[in-house]
Order: structure tokens, then C-alpha cells, then sequence
């Protein structure tokens, strides 16, 4: 499959929360590559990762993964379909330690590419950290940890929501860097940013969401060189990122 070809496809998707849309009609496709959807707080950005993963139940539309049909299923399911998820704020287990977070996992990722030891040798700082508790990590080690745990799922597309958020610049550089290692590997991933150089690092189309759908598209260099379209889309002081 080549980053031309849709491993995954949203056609026309509504959400929202009751009565409440959020998403509106959004259609947007990837293939095997980096894309990163980015925009104002209050678009939807995180109703849409909520809504790919299963948390949120659509009320219209459709999302396709290699063809399946997934809108609609339980959280699990579209795991196990080829999902996996790095929310927001990571939601790890304070009690538990890295290893204890990743052994959980590892019995499903047993002969596959990704498994614990392979995950420490993508991100040696948790190999040092394996029997601290995710009370105990850093921001930015937190992060890794919940980028490890998706990948133990070994799915084809990796969802990030706000990834850089609150992270230093060498943990940022930790994350571009793992972000493209698996591209070249074939997996595809669907990252949301607020931080735009954060986002033009990782992915290559930028996808700006304007009130629950899909308003444009353009490249990293297009949006970093027009401060109009910065202003535009993303907000005066919300557009580059202090961190990234």
C-alpha cells in the first residue's frame, strides 16, 4: 500500500454528544503516511479521535479501515481491527510500572514486530525507567510510555490526540523521530496537534478543521510561510507552539 492508497477512509461523519454536533459531514482519508488534522481549540478535533476509537458513537457517516466498515463498534473491537490510541493525557495506570503497562499487552504482540523490548529499544529512557510507576514518570517518559502501549497492539494506523502537548523540545524531538520510523515501517499515523510546528514535523498534509469538518488542506511549508492562513485558521498566539 503506498501513502496514495486510503487504509483509512471517513466519509461524511456526524458526532457529537445528544443533541450537540460536532462533527458535521468530515471526510478525510490516509494511507500509509503522516497526517496531522490541526486547529483552533472547539472544532472537534478530540470528538474525532473519540469518535475513530469507538468512545464516541457516530450518528451519520462512515469509517472504513483496509475496506472494514468499523463505525459504530465497540472500543475493543476497532482495537483489535487496527486502531491503536494515544489520547490525550495519556490515561495511564499511576500504580502500575512501565513494564507492568506493557506486559499487559504483550501477550498480543507476542511474534509480531512490535513487543515490550522492542518498544524499550525505540525508547531506551522507559528501558531505564521499567520498574518506576506512571505516578513517577515524567511528562515526556509518560508519553513514550502511551505511544508504547498503542504500538504493542500492532495495528496498521496509530492515532495520536495533542501528542506534543506540555513536552519539552527534546521529548518532541523523541516523538518526530519515532513518528517517522514507523511511517517507514508501514504504519500509517493520524496525528492532532494545536501545535502547528509540532505537526508540520511529524506529518507531511496538514488538514485544518474548522467546526467539525475538514475546511482545507495544505502542506507544512504552506502553512509555516502564510501568517494569514495562521491567522485564518489557527488564531493569533495558537499557531507555532513555544515547546515544539
Amino acid at each position: 500500500m503506498t501513502p496514495d492508497e486510503a487504509l483509512l477512509e471517513v466519509r461524511d461523519l456526524r458526532s457529537g454528544y445528544g443533541a450537540s454536533v460536532v462533527l458535521d459531514g468530515l471526510s478525510f482519508s490516509v494511507g500509509v503516511e503522516a497526517v496531522a488534522i490541526v486547529g483552533r481549540n472547539g472544532m472537534g478535533k478530540t470528538t474525532l479521535c473519540d469518535t475513530l476509537v469507538g468512545f464516541v458513537a457516530p450518528s451519520g457517516g462512515e469509517v472504513r479501515l483496509s475496506g472494514r466498515r468499523l463505525d459504530g463498534l465497540a472500543p475493543e473491537t476497532i482495537a483489535i481491527a487496527g486502531i491503536g490510541y494515544v489520547p490525550q493525557g495519556r490515561r495511564l495506570f499511576p500504580s502500575l510500572t512501565v513494564d507492568e503497562h506493557l506486559v499487559m499487552l504483550a501477550r498480543r504482540a507476542r511474534g509480531r514486530r512490535w513487543t515490550p523490548d522492542a518498544v524499550y529499544d525505540l525508547f531506551p529512557r522507559l528501558a531505564e525507567r521499567r520498574r518506576h510507576g506512571g505516578a513517577d514518570l515524567s511528562g515526556g517518559e509518560q508519553q513514550m510510555l502511551a505511544v508504547g502501549r498503542a504500538l504493542l497492539l500492532n495495528a496498521p494506523l496509530i492515532v495520536m490526540d495533542e501528542p506534543s502537548e506540555g513536552l519539552a523540545p527534546t521529548i518532541v524531538d523523541v516523538l518526530v523521530d519515532a513518528v517517522h520510523q514507523l511511517v517507514a515501517e508501514g504504519v500509517a499515523v493520524l496525528v492532532v496537534e494545536q501545535n502547528l510546528r509540532a505537526a508540520v514535523r511529524m506529518a507531511g498534509r496538514q488538514l485544518v478543521m474548522v467546526s467539525g469538518r475538514i475546511e482545507a488542506e495544505f502542506t507544512g511549508a504552506e502553512l509555516l510561510d502564510r501568517p494569514d492562513l495562521q491567522h485564518r485558521y489557527l488564531g493569533v498566539g495558537a499557531t507555532i507552539g513555544e515547546h515544539a
